[in-house]
Protein backbone atom coordinates (compact mmCIF):
# COMPACT_ATOMS: atom_id res chain seq x y z
CA UNK A 1 0.00 0.00 0.00
CA UNK A 2 1.15 3.38 -1.12
CA UNK A 3 1.85 5.90 1.59
CA UNK A 4 -0.76 8.87 1.17
CA UNK A 5 2.17 11.37 2.08
CA UNK A 6 6.07 11.24 1.69
CA UNK A 7 8.03 9.42 4.09
CA UNK A 8 9.72 12.95 4.69
CA UNK A 9 6.45 14.34 5.77
CA UNK A 10 6.06 11.41 7.69
CA UNK A 11 8.99 11.46 9.37
CA UNK A 12 7.85 15.15 10.29
CA UNK A 13 5.12 14.81 11.42
CA UNK A 14 5.84 11.92 13.45
CA UNK A 15 8.49 13.99 15.17
CA UNK A 16 6.26 16.87 15.97
CA UNK A 17 4.00 14.40 17.72
CA UNK A 18 6.60 13.20 19.97
CA UNK A 19 8.16 16.78 20.60
CA UNK A 20 4.72 18.03 21.53
CA UNK A 21 4.60 15.01 24.53
CA UNK A 22 7.82 16.84 25.86
CA UNK A 23 5.63 19.87 27.13
CA UNK A 24 5.80 22.05 28.65
CA UNK A 25 2.03 21.76 30.05
CA UNK A 26 -0.20 20.18 28.07
CA UNK A 27 -1.98 19.97 24.84
CA UNK A 28 -5.03 19.30 23.18
CA UNK A 29 -5.13 16.65 20.27
CA UNK A 30 -8.30 17.18 18.70
CA UNK A 31 -10.59 14.27 17.27
CA UNK A 32 -11.65 14.19 13.95
CA UNK A 33 -14.09 11.89 12.23
CA UNK A 34 -13.54 12.69 8.70
CA UNK A 35 -11.80 14.64 6.21
CA UNK A 36 -14.05 17.83 6.85
CA UNK A 37 -13.61 17.74 10.47
CA UNK A 38 -9.89 17.35 10.41
CA UNK A 39 -9.58 20.73 7.94
CA UNK A 40 -12.16 22.66 10.25
CA UNK A 41 -9.89 22.02 13.29
CA UNK A 42 -6.57 21.96 11.71
CA UNK A 43 -7.44 25.27 10.54
CA UNK A 44 -8.55 26.74 14.17
CA UNK A 45 -4.96 26.22 15.18
CA UNK A 46 -4.85 22.90 16.71
CA UNK A 47 -1.42 21.30 17.00
CA UNK A 48 -2.53 17.53 16.06
CA UNK A 49 -5.24 15.77 15.34
CA UNK A 50 -6.58 11.75 16.46
CA UNK A 51 -9.16 9.88 14.89
CA UNK A 52 -12.25 9.10 17.18
CA UNK A 53 -13.72 5.45 16.88
CA UNK A 54 -17.41 6.41 18.67
CA UNK A 55 -17.36 9.38 15.73
CA UNK A 56 -16.44 6.67 13.03
CA UNK A 57 -19.03 4.36 14.13
CA UNK A 58 -21.66 7.36 14.52
CA UNK A 59 -21.11 8.20 11.15
CA UNK A 60 -21.94 5.05 9.57
CA UNK A 61 -24.71 4.58 11.78
CA UNK A 62 -23.29 2.01 14.50
CA UNK A 63 -23.12 2.00 17.99
CA UNK A 64 -19.58 2.19 19.42
CA UNK A 65 -17.60 -0.20 21.15
CA UNK A 66 -19.22 -3.78 20.21
CA UNK A 67 -16.38 -4.32 17.48
CA UNK A 68 -19.19 -3.51 14.35
CA UNK A 69 -16.12 -1.10 12.88
CA UNK A 70 -13.37 -3.18 10.92
CA UNK A 71 -10.06 -2.28 11.03
CA UNK A 72 -10.48 -1.68 6.90
CA UNK A 73 -12.87 0.59 8.13
CA UNK A 74 -11.16 2.67 10.51
CA UNK A 75 -7.66 2.94 8.95
CA UNK A 76 -9.49 4.06 5.25
CA UNK A 77 -10.99 6.54 7.85
CA UNK A 78 -7.97 7.46 9.13
CA UNK A 79 -5.82 7.26 5.52
CA UNK A 80 -9.00 10.15 4.70
CA UNK A 81 -7.73 12.07 7.58
CA UNK A 82 -4.15 11.91 6.91
CA UNK A 83 -4.55 13.89 3.88
CA UNK A 84 -6.73 16.46 4.89
CA UNK A 85 -4.53 18.17 7.14
CA UNK A 86 -0.91 18.54 7.43
CA UNK A 87 -0.50 17.83 11.33
CA UNK A 88 0.64 14.73 13.14
CA UNK A 89 -2.29 12.58 12.89
CA UNK A 90 -2.98 9.58 15.69
CA UNK A 91 -5.54 6.82 15.53
CA UNK A 92 -7.99 5.36 17.86
CA UNK A 93 -7.13 1.70 17.11
CA UNK A 94 -9.53 0.09 19.58
CA UNK A 95 -8.54 -3.03 20.75
CA UNK A 96 -6.06 -3.38 17.95
CA UNK A 97 -8.41 -4.98 15.70
CA UNK A 98 -7.95 -8.69 17.56
CA UNK A 99 -7.05 -10.15 20.74
CA UNK A 100 -3.58 -11.68 19.82
CA UNK A 101 -0.58 -9.97 20.19
CA UNK A 102 0.40 -10.49 16.75
CA UNK A 103 -3.20 -9.18 15.78
CA UNK A 104 -1.79 -5.81 17.51
CA UNK A 105 1.25 -5.91 15.98
CA UNK A 106 0.07 -6.05 12.37
CA UNK A 107 -2.81 -2.84 13.25
CA UNK A 108 0.24 -0.46 13.94
CA UNK A 109 2.42 -1.74 10.93
CA UNK A 110 -0.92 -1.16 8.40
CA UNK A 111 -1.53 1.89 10.58
CA UNK A 112 1.92 3.34 9.71
CA UNK A 113 1.18 2.39 6.13
CA UNK A 114 -1.66 4.92 6.64
CA UNK A 115 0.55 7.85 6.95
CA UNK A 116 -0.41 7.88 10.70
CA UNK A 117 2.36 8.55 12.85
CA UNK A 118 0.76 7.37 16.75
CA UNK A 119 -2.05 4.85 17.57
CA UNK A 120 -3.86 3.56 20.78
CA UNK A 121 -4.37 -0.05 21.96
CA UNK A 122 -7.36 -0.52 24.58
CA UNK A 123 -6.95 -3.40 26.88
CA UNK A 124 -11.16 -3.85 26.17
CA UNK A 125 -12.30 -6.97 24.48
CA UNK A 126 -15.41 -5.51 23.13
CA UNK A 127 -17.25 -9.03 24.88
CA UNK A 128 -19.88 -7.46 27.79
CA UNK A 129 -19.58 -10.64 29.10
CA UNK A 130 -15.51 -10.20 30.16
CA UNK A 131 -15.05 -6.51 29.33
CA UNK A 132 -10.80 -6.34 30.00
CA UNK A 133 -8.69 -8.53 29.07
CA UNK A 134 -6.60 -10.23 31.54
CA UNK A 135 -3.93 -8.65 32.73
CA UNK A 136 -1.08 -10.56 31.51
CA UNK A 137 -2.49 -10.65 27.73
CA UNK A 138 -3.43 -6.79 28.22
CA UNK A 139 0.65 -6.53 28.83
CA UNK A 140 1.40 -8.95 26.24
CA UNK A 141 -0.28 -7.25 22.94
CA UNK A 142 1.53 -3.44 24.53
CA UNK A 143 4.56 -5.26 24.54
CA UNK A 144 3.95 -6.52 20.44
CA UNK A 145 2.52 -2.82 19.72
CA UNK A 146 5.58 -1.87 20.85
CA UNK A 147 7.65 -4.11 19.22
CA UNK A 148 5.89 -3.48 16.19
CA UNK A 149 6.52 0.29 16.35
CA UNK A 150 9.86 0.07 16.95
CA UNK A 151 10.58 -1.62 13.51
CA UNK A 152 9.55 1.30 11.77
CA UNK A 153 12.08 4.40 10.23
CA UNK A 154 10.26 6.88 12.44
CA UNK A 155 9.19 7.55 15.98
CA UNK A 156 5.59 5.91 16.11
CA UNK A 157 3.93 7.26 19.36
CA UNK A 158 2.10 4.00 21.15
CA UNK A 159 -0.81 4.83 23.97
CA UNK A 160 -1.68 2.50 26.00
CA UNK A 161 -5.11 2.39 27.29
CA UNK A 162 -6.74 0.86 30.63
CA UNK A 163 -10.39 0.98 29.86
CA UNK A 164 -11.78 -0.14 33.54
CA UNK A 165 -13.70 2.79 34.57
CA UNK A 166 -15.33 2.38 30.85
CA UNK A 167 -16.44 -0.98 31.45
CA UNK A 168 -17.86 -0.98 35.04
CA UNK A 169 -14.87 -1.55 36.81
CA UNK A 170 -13.99 1.42 38.68
CA UNK A 171 -10.92 -0.18 40.47
CA UNK A 172 -8.17 2.69 40.21
CA UNK A 173 -5.40 0.50 41.86
CA UNK A 174 -6.09 -2.17 39.10
CA UNK A 175 -5.41 0.73 36.37
CA UNK A 176 -2.79 1.81 37.76
CA UNK A 177 -1.32 -1.78 37.84
CA UNK A 178 -1.85 -1.50 34.17
CA UNK A 179 -0.40 1.39 33.54
CA UNK A 180 2.64 0.85 34.71
CA UNK A 181 3.02 -2.73 33.15
CA UNK A 182 1.98 -1.04 30.17
CA UNK A 183 5.23 1.82 30.64
CA UNK A 184 7.35 -1.20 31.81
CA UNK A 185 6.39 -2.28 28.21
CA UNK A 186 7.64 0.15 25.78
CA UNK A 187 4.43 2.41 25.22
CA UNK A 188 4.86 5.88 24.53
CA UNK A 189 1.93 7.00 26.37
CA UNK A 190 -0.85 5.93 29.13
CA UNK A 191 -4.35 7.15 29.04
CA UNK A 192 -7.39 5.87 31.78
CA UNK A 193 -10.47 7.01 30.00
CA UNK A 194 -13.55 7.55 32.23
CA UNK A 195 -11.49 8.91 35.48
CA UNK A 196 -14.53 10.21 37.73
CA UNK A 197 -12.91 13.03 39.02
CA UNK A 198 -9.14 15.39 39.46
CA UNK A 199 -7.98 13.01 42.33
CA UNK A 200 -8.20 10.36 40.00
CA UNK A 201 -6.15 12.02 37.48
CA UNK A 202 -3.50 13.14 40.60
CA UNK A 203 -2.93 9.92 41.14
CA UNK A 204 -2.75 8.24 37.83
CA UNK A 205 -0.37 10.85 36.58
CA UNK A 206 1.82 10.43 39.63
CA UNK A 207 1.87 6.97 39.17
CA UNK A 208 3.77 6.49 36.16
CA UNK A 209 6.53 8.44 34.50
CA UNK A 210 5.18 8.59 30.39
CA UNK A 211 3.41 11.64 29.59
CA UNK A 212 -0.50 10.86 30.28
CA UNK A 213 -3.55 11.55 27.87
CA UNK A 214 -6.43 12.54 30.18
CA UNK A 215 -10.19 12.23 27.98
CA UNK A 216 -12.15 15.62 28.81
CA UNK A 217 -15.35 13.87 29.27
CA UNK A 218 -17.56 13.68 32.12
CA UNK A 219 -16.67 15.49 35.62
CA UNK A 220 -13.01 16.30 33.58
CA UNK A 221 -14.87 18.24 30.98
CA UNK A 222 -15.24 20.95 34.02
CA UNK A 223 -11.66 21.49 34.08
CA UNK A 224 -9.39 23.65 31.84
CA UNK A 225 -6.58 22.84 29.77
CA UNK A 226 -4.65 24.67 32.78
CA UNK A 227 -6.42 22.53 35.50
CA UNK A 228 -5.62 19.46 34.27
CA UNK A 229 -1.96 20.56 33.12
CA UNK A 230 -1.53 20.97 37.06
CA UNK A 231 -3.03 17.40 38.12
CA UNK A 232 -0.49 16.20 35.58
CA UNK A 233 -1.54 15.55 32.14
CA UNK A 234 0.38 15.97 28.91
CA UNK A 235 -1.90 14.94 26.63
CA UNK A 236 -6.20 15.92 26.60
CA UNK A 237 -8.13 14.53 23.86
CA UNK A 238 -11.65 14.76 23.41
CA UNK A 239 -13.20 11.89 22.45
CA UNK A 240 -16.09 11.78 20.37
CA UNK A 241 -17.65 14.84 22.18
CA UNK A 242 -17.36 17.05 18.57
CA UNK A 243 -18.93 14.17 17.08
CA UNK A 244 -21.68 14.04 19.87
CA UNK A 245 -22.00 17.98 19.80
CA UNK A 246 -22.65 18.43 15.83
CA UNK A 247 -25.08 15.32 16.20
CA UNK A 248 -27.15 17.22 19.09
CA UNK A 249 -27.26 20.24 16.97
CA UNK A 250 -28.08 18.37 14.01
CA UNK A 251 -31.18 17.04 16.44
CA UNK A 252 -32.24 20.39 17.72
CA UNK A 253 -32.45 21.69 14.41
CA UNK A 254 -34.21 18.91 12.77
CA UNK A 255 -36.66 18.92 16.24
CA UNK A 256 -37.48 22.89 15.38
CA UNK A 257 -38.97 21.90 12.52
CA UNK A 258 -40.83 19.12 13.09
CA UNK A 259 -41.96 20.35 16.17
CA UNK A 260 -42.52 24.55 15.31
CA UNK A 261 -42.56 24.68 11.71
CA UNK A 262 -39.58 27.02 11.99
CA UNK A 263 -36.06 27.60 10.79
CA UNK A 264 -34.72 29.68 13.50
CA UNK A 265 -32.10 27.42 14.20
CA UNK A 266 -30.21 27.97 10.71
CA UNK A 267 -29.35 31.52 11.64
CA UNK A 268 -26.41 29.38 13.49
CA UNK A 269 -25.25 27.32 10.46
CA UNK A 270 -21.88 28.49 9.27
CA UNK A 271 -22.39 30.04 6.52
CA UNK A 272 -21.65 28.22 2.84
CA UNK A 273 -19.32 31.22 1.39
CA UNK A 274 -17.20 29.91 4.89
CA UNK A 275 -17.55 26.34 4.29
CA UNK A 276 -16.60 26.37 1.33
CA UNK A 277 -13.87 28.47 1.65
CA UNK A 278 -12.44 26.11 4.09
CA UNK A 279 -12.60 23.07 2.27
CA UNK A 280 -11.03 24.61 -0.91
CA UNK A 281 -7.88 25.84 1.24
CA UNK A 282 -5.21 23.79 -0.07
CA UNK A 283 -2.78 22.29 2.38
Amino acid sequence: MQLPITPDDQRRRAHAFRDLHAGPGAFVVANAWDQGTARLLSALGFTAVATTSAGLAFALGRTDGANLVTREEALANARAIVTATDLPVSADLENGFGASPDAVAETIRLAAATGLVGGSIEDATGDPATPIHPFEQAVERIRAAVAAARELDFPFTVTARAENFLHGRPDLDDTVRRLRAFEAAGADVLFAPGLPDAEAVRTVCAAVDKPVNVLAAGPLAKLTVRQLAELGARRISVGSAFARVALAAAQRSAAEILNTGGFASFADAMPMSEANSLMSDQL
